[in-house]
């Protein structure tokens, strides 16, 4: 696990911190018109580059300027991970919170370099270079990949930069202070052992303080993330720019988790929704919590979703001139017909009956398919077929279940794991600690 990501894009992610030149060029927000009568022609045409970059500051952190370019180039950053399913009202809220984590990345760098910690430009570019390839992109492709985006290589750099340095300042001042003893992890475990059979939770959180005076607020706010989220919207991306918990740096990710651990109306939620499903906003002691169940299992249980199937997928297609009256006459007796077929060996006979095409997979881990179809494949025996589903586009199709390799009962997380997890759980902790304390001793400017 780890603590630094806590931005946007899930591998990482402007450049240059502000100079006095940049400052000079800056203009107040009380500044008018002179009074005279100026004689300027209807249409302005300028002469020389206009170069966009220089913007009025938003906020200036301890000298450093954040420009109205930087956040913009950063919530590009933030739209592109979202797949660019953001409503021109979510973009305004954006902009908050991708101005707050600007000013929190000017203070996490500016704390390194406190520290005689630097990162050096061949790093910046070494992990650059590893985004732009899990873009399967070439560095240059992905510059202008960016740039037709809104973004730039240039706020894409100084995030990676801001990312590092933290990294490393923890590793020195916070990292060698946290402890775990032998008998933690004990307990732990024998917690575990303890609770063999019971149901555990992989649940993700977004957590939103909130007061008596801006709840309302709040909770509007965290119904708006919620839609955004069902309308298409990473969750993990929303964790990473709007909780306020110390897990934003890994998604809101609270890994498994039972629900005794949890306060009493989270508890009541996580069991009450499905795999894949979002709940809340539930409110909490200190605001709200927005909960995303992202697995479930039994403890020192075999995970079922771990098991491998051997699939077919018999598929039917329709042409343009069929009605829809066709297609439903088709798709019910397409239906019917695999729900009669006689195991996997029948597959080729429904498929030449209705000219479908089959396509095999053995290596399809249950967890690995949309909740929807999980729950049903895990209710079929070999040979059995699914419900059929689809759509007039994409064309109708059923899965047949021609194998199954269960998973073997699990022993548990080793000793290892279990003291890596409560370590970085504490460091996560310190850390926050460490990033409000910042804030608080900061000089922050608001233009």
């Amino acid at each position: 696990m780890t603590y630094t990501y806590r931005k946007v894009l899930a591998a990482t992610l402007l450049a240059g911190s502000a100079s006095a030149a940049l400052l000079a060029q800056t203009v107040s927000d009380e500044a008018t018109a002179p009074s005279v009568s100026l004689n300027l022609p209807a249409t302005i045409n300028t002469i020389g580059k206009f170069d966009p970059q220089v913007r009025k500051a938003t906020a200036i952190v301890n000298g450093d300027v954040i420009t109205g370019t930087d956040v913009d180039q950063r919530l590009a950053l933030v739209i592109l991970a979202n797949s660019g399913r953001v409503s021109d009202e979510e973009r305004e809220r954006l902009r908050v919170q991708v101005l707050r984590n600007l000013i929190d990345e000017s203070l996490q760098i500016q704390e390194a370099k406190a520290n005689e910690i630097s990162i050096s430009r061949e790093e910046v570019n070494q992990s650059f270079a590893r985004v732009a390839a899990n873009f399967k992109r070439s560095v240059e492709g992905f510059n202008q990949y960016l740039r037709e985006q809104g973004a730039s290589d240039r706020t894409m750099k100084r995030q990676i930069e801001g990312e590092l340095a933290w990294s490393r300042l923890l590793r020195r001042k916070v990292e060698p202070f946290v402890n775990v003893s032998d008998e933690e992890v004990k307990q732990i475990a024998d917690r575990l052992t303890a609770s063999k059979g019971t149901s555990e939770y992989r649940v993700g959180e977004i957590y939103l303080s909130a007061t008596p005076e801006n709840a309302q607020e709040v909770f509007n706010n965290g119904r708006r993330i919620i839609e955004q989220i069902r309308q298409g919207g990473s969750f993990q991306a929303y964790a990473r720019q709007f909780s306020e918990a110390s897990t934003a740096a890994v998604g809101g990710d609270l890994g498994w988790i039972r629900p005794a651990q949890l306060p009493d109306s989270l508890a009541q939620a996580v069991q009450e929704i499905q795999i894949g499903q979002i709940a809340g906003p539930i409110e909490v002691p200190g605001g709200f919590s927005i909960l995303y169940l992202t697995d479930s299992r039994k403890v020192l249980v075999a995970n079922p979703r771990d098991a491998v199937l051997s699939l077919r997928q018999i598929t039917i297609n329709f042409p343009a001139t069929d009605t829809d009256a066709q297609i439903k006459t088709k798709a019910e007796a397409f239906g019917k017909a695999a729900q009669a077929m006689q195991g996997c060996g029948g597959a080729d006979v429904l498929a030449k009956t209705f000219n479908a095409d089959i396509v095999d997979n053995d290596q399809i881990r249950v967890r690995d398919l949309p909740p929807a179809l999980q729950d049903i494949l895990l209710g079929l025996q070999v040979g059995q077929v699914t419900p059929p589903f689809g759509s007039r586009a994409d064309g109708v199709r059923v899965l047949a279940l021609c194998g199954r390799d269960d998973p073997q009962t699990t022993d548990g997380p080793s000793p290892d794991a279990i003291e890596n997890q409560l370590r970085d759980e504490r460091i996560n902790r310190r850390a926050q600690i460490y990033l409000r304390d910042l804030r608080r001793d900061a000089i922050i400017d608001y233009r």
